[in-house]
């Protein structure tokens, strides 16, 4: 089949190195793609935000599957386009999407079907929101209802630090525009994260191997959120019984209830979870892959991804298309200094050839582009570095020989990937 992947960070670069891998896929596009995919797909130079462009390109193409890579284009309704000019897609639709297009939607839809996550607020105006803060005292979590690109969560550890995300949010800053108009103000919740990404057709639900992100800039869990700086899998903190029971408790019923809402759900569906004990809380849904989540999962993936895609996207899933390598995937996120913050773009990338003849190592280009032949910095998140072995510690031991292999000016990234599950 003919199959094109929207997106071009490092999550797309993942599925389209997965995908080309399978012999049902005969022809393999990316919009607007990027250097790392150029080898494996015809890249093509569209806006993602024209949908109806989009449907009449896959349409002249006879593409027979579309992949959405990003939450933005979900969110638009770009599966719903694509699905009136009678197109496949993976990925859900509109008004499923909104789980993550809408933070509010996402805990309001928890607490009418007893779905177990932090006890919140909705606040419309920064003076409430202020006054909330102010009640509660902190640590306390403040977070933006639409989509901030991954960075629209603070976790405040002091109410000076809550009051200050406020009035970035909601104040005159207006940080993540018409996304930090209202605010969802949450519990914070102690514990350790996962990640549980799952297929599914809206009916059959399979999920993946469970992977753990990082999320702060710093080693140690230190300094201020990012879209995550590295990933690995299996994450040992969920077994067996405890993956069982976050399909039983939160992904069945939160798949019904889009169902019985009538926002069908299909495509990918990320839950990150806060695991206490036996105690599993949903701290986020996401309509799509996670990024570095997939760099990590996909890796570990044996089956024909294309084939598993095409069974969401017509209902036909089967449990027994899913299966899994055993050992484990490392990868590190190499970012620009300065990141999450401000940071220079069009630094020359070296080393990248070196690193990627390494044994078991993938380098996943997350914002790079080509300049005269020449690969430079485009992005915050730069590339992510992941590498598979028997264990999670011979896992990160080769991704880390690999980041010593490449060179930026001013790169950075964590020495730490991993390290709760070492730790164990």
């Amino acid at each position: 089949m003919n199959v094109l992947v929207i997106g071009g960070g490092g999550r797309e670069h993942t599925i389209v190195w997965k995908l080309a891998q399978s012999p049902k896929v005969k022809k393999l596009y990316a919009i607007p793609g990027g250097p790392g995919m150029m080898g494996l797909a015809e890249c093509v130079p569209m806006d993602v935000t024209n949908l109806e462009g989009l449907a009449q390109w896959a349409e002249t193409h006879a593409i027979d599957l579309t992949v959405v890579g990003p939450e933005a284009p979900l969110v638009a309704g770009l599966v719903d386009v694509f699905e009136a000019h009678g197109l496949k897609a993976f990925g859900p639709k509109a008004k499923a999407a909104e789980i993550e297009g809408s933070k509010i939607f996402s805990k309001e839809l928890m607490e009418k079907y007893h779905v177990p996550t932090a006890f919140f607020k909705v606040c419309d105006s920064l003076d409430e929101a202020k006054a909330y803060v102010r009640e509660k005292g902190a640590p306390i979590v403040i977070k933006a209802d639409g989509l901030a690109a991954g960075k629209g969560v603070v976790v405040a550890m002091t109410e000076k630090e809550a009051l200050e995300a406020l009035e970035e949010m909601m104040g005159q800053e207006h940080r993540f525009g018409s996304a930090g108009s209202r605010v969802v103000i949450e519990e914070f919740m102690e514990g350790e994260e996962c990640s549980l990404l799952c297929f599914t057709d809206g009916k059959t639900i399979v999920p993946m191997i469970p992977a753990q992100d990082h999320k702060r800039v710093f080693d140690g869990d230190k300094g201020p959120n990012t879209g995550g700086m590295g990933a690995y899998a299996p994450a040992p903190v969920m077994t067996e019984a405890l993956k069982q029971k976050t399909l039983d408790t939160i992904i069945r019923p939160v798949i019904d209830a889009l169902e019985k809402e009538g926002r069908p759900y299909s495509g990918c569906l990320y839950a990150g979870l806060m695991i206490s004990g036996d105690s599993i809380k949903v701290v986020e849904f996401n309509c799509r892959f996670g990024d570095p989540e997939t760099q990590a999962v996909l890796p570990l993936f044996d089956g024909d991804l294309a084939e598993v895609m095409y069974a969401c996207a017509t209902g036909t899933l089967r449990p027994d298309m899913v299966k899994w390598k055993s050992g484990a995937a490392v990868c590190v996120v190499m970012a620009s200094g300065g990141y999450p913050g401000s940071y220079p773009k069009g630094i020359a990338i070296t080393g990248l050839e070196e690193a990627s003849k390494l044994e078991d190592v993938v380098v996943f280009h997350a914002g790079t582009k080509e300049v005269d032949g020449q690969i430079v910095t485009n992005g915050g998140r730069v590339l992510g570095v992941t590498a598979v072995d028997e264990t999670i510690a011979k896992a990160k031991e080769r991704a880390y020989g690999a980041v010593e292999r490449i060179h930026f000016e001013g790169a950075q990234y964590r020495k730490d990937i991993a390290w709760r599950a070492l730790n164990r």
